[in-house]
């Protein structure tokens, strides 16, 4: 028989049902969950369940099925691995991976496909820059999708040339599609045992839940794995653009799903990123790859059709943009929720718009850690409004914190200490820090009303879903999801332990 299950030990216990929601919390934790609870026993301080609000959970999959260039420090480096990955793989085969940083190369030039075409031994390869905004690609590859000296730029990218007007290797934004609709995909069952993989990772970090910015590829995935009982956070997922027709013919509206996986909106790209020099800025500098009329149009079906939009804006003119093209709709419906992803550059006549027009600012405080050199090298008139989140905080906007992982870690622990303590002890502007109080906030009931889950998660409350992060000395040492421990860390010095497996 099923019983109730009591947390015991940490701070404040909590009794959960069978049905995995809360009964109480606190002192009458015990009493609640009964003489015969299942007891687990932990130690450190319970927080409502910990949510990223903007993660890519194919590309963390990817991770493991290719060539990772995360942390690489060099060219060099880089192009020996990229060999030594591509000894291994047939003639004909496609070197693919991701993750390469040229910023943080002694040479931050941009590398070229004369040096891939060498280190992959003239086999097409498809390599994606760790923002996930250009690419790095062969001569094979190159050749494979028709590129040459006439191709034109496509609407919202660019093929990067040299002086003779040959491709370099190097594709920005939408120019990537041209050659990333020839890279094989893995298998249905390859992809899932990698999901399974990223996703038990995610639950290691003191995750609890996620909001997603995939394709249908990743949602088939998650799908066989709900049906398998093997998904160990949860998933809210927002489609793609080019879906949206698709998401209008089916009806599906926001909330669609179940407690493990829904779908809630529809990401669009306004611009690219400032590592690949692509964000929109208001002083000219831009790549704006939707534009403003298709963005009004975009914004109105999808208010029509009751999905809510998440609208990646990093540049100052995109973010204006966006609250331009969302400040008609306040209100569209009652489920309404809009959101800007990323809001790195902000212009200060912009920040009360947030909340004036009830937007949503679905924010990674990791970014600024990395980009704070870049940022102050290119852009140093907009970095004492970047990364604004204690500005849009004190202005009374919503905010919704998260990782953007793969192109950072996906450790929300990192995300608060970088919204919080590093920011005041890198003296970069601290006034746009926030408290440890409202970054948690933010990525907990921030992240659940960012998705209508609000009644659901976001606090420890009796009659709410049993989602618990437990951490104990800057460490998180349980994740706790509907009431069944998905992550439990195992001491220093004890025989290893296995958690038990998700619903």
């Amino acid at each position: 028989m099923i019983q109730p299950t009591l947390f015991a030990g940490c701070e404040p216990e909590v009794a959960a049902g069978v049905d995995g929601r809360i009964l109480a919390v606190g002192d009458g934790a015990r009493a609640a969950a009964g003489r015969r609870a299942q007891v687990v026993r932990l130690r450190g301080r319970a927080w409502p369940g910990l949510i990223d609000s903007h993660v890519h959970l194919e590309g963390l999959a990817d991770r493991h099925l290719t060539l990772d260039l995360t942390g690489v420090t060099s060219l060099d480096l880089a192009l020996s691995r990229i060999t030594s990955w591509s000894e291994k793989l047939p003639a004909s085969g496609w070197v693919t991976g991701a993750g390469w940083y040229n910023d943080a190369w002694p040479d931050p030039a941009f590398p070229t496909r004369t040096q891939l075409e060498r280190a992959a031994g003239g086999r097409p390869a498809y390599l994606r820059r760790k923002d996930g905004h250009s690419a790095w690609v062969s001569s094979a590859a190159l050749k494979l999708a028709g590129i040459d000296r006439t191709t034109q730029d496509p609407p919202g990218g660019s093929i990067d040339r040299d002086k003779r007007g040959e491709a370099t290797g190097i594709l920005r934004e939408t120019a990537m599609h041209l050659v990333e609709v020839l890279v094989p995909h893995p298998s249905e069952a390859g992809l899932d045992e990698a999901m399974a993989r990223a996703l038990a990772d995610l639950s290691a970090l003191g995750l609890t839940g996620v909001h997603s910015m995939d394709t249908a590829r990743g949602f088939g995935s998650w799908q066989r794995l709900r049906a398998r009982g093997q998904l160990p956070v949860r998933i809210t997922y927002n489609l793609p653009f080019t879906d949206l027709a698709h998401a209008e013919r089916l009806g599906v509206r926001s909330g669609w799903g179940d407690e493990w996986l829904r779908i809630w909106g529809v990401k669009a790209f306004l611009d690219g990123s400032l590592g690949s020099r692509t964000a929109e800025m208001l002083d000219g500098s831009d790549t704006a790859r939707l534009t403003q009329s298709d963005l009004v149009d975009l914004v109105q079906r999808s208010a029509r059709a009751e999905l809510n939009v998440c609208l990646h804006a990093i540049g100052d003119g995109a973010v204006r943009r966006a609250l331009d093209a969302l400040a008609p709709h306040r209100a569209a419906w009652s489920g309404w929720r809009p959101r800007i992803e990323h809001a790195q550059c902000i212009s200060p006549r912009d920040v009360k718009r947030f909340a004036r027009i009830d937007v949503i600012a679905s924010m990674q405080p990791i970014h600024a850690v990395e980009d704070r050199e870049l940022a102050d090298r290119h852009w140093p008139r907009v970095t004492a409004h970047s990364y604004a989140w204690g500005a849009l905080q004190r202005a009374g906007a919503r905010l919704a914190f998260g990782s953007d992982a793969p192109v950072e870690t996906a450790d929300p622990l990192a995300g608060i200490e970088a919204a919080t303590v590093w920011r005041r002890k890198a003296r970069w502007h601290p006034e746009l820090a926030v408290s440890r109080a409202v970054a948690l906030r933010a990525y907990t009931s921030g992240a659940a009303y960012a998705v209508g889950m609000e009644k659901d998660l976001g606090t420890l409350r009796p009659g709410k879903l049993c989602d618990i992060t437990v951490v104990d000395e800057g460490h998180v040492v349980a994740t706790i999801v509907g009431g069944t421990v998905s992550f439990l860390r195992t001491p220093p010095g004890a025989s290893p332990r296995s958690s038990p497996k998700p619903r």
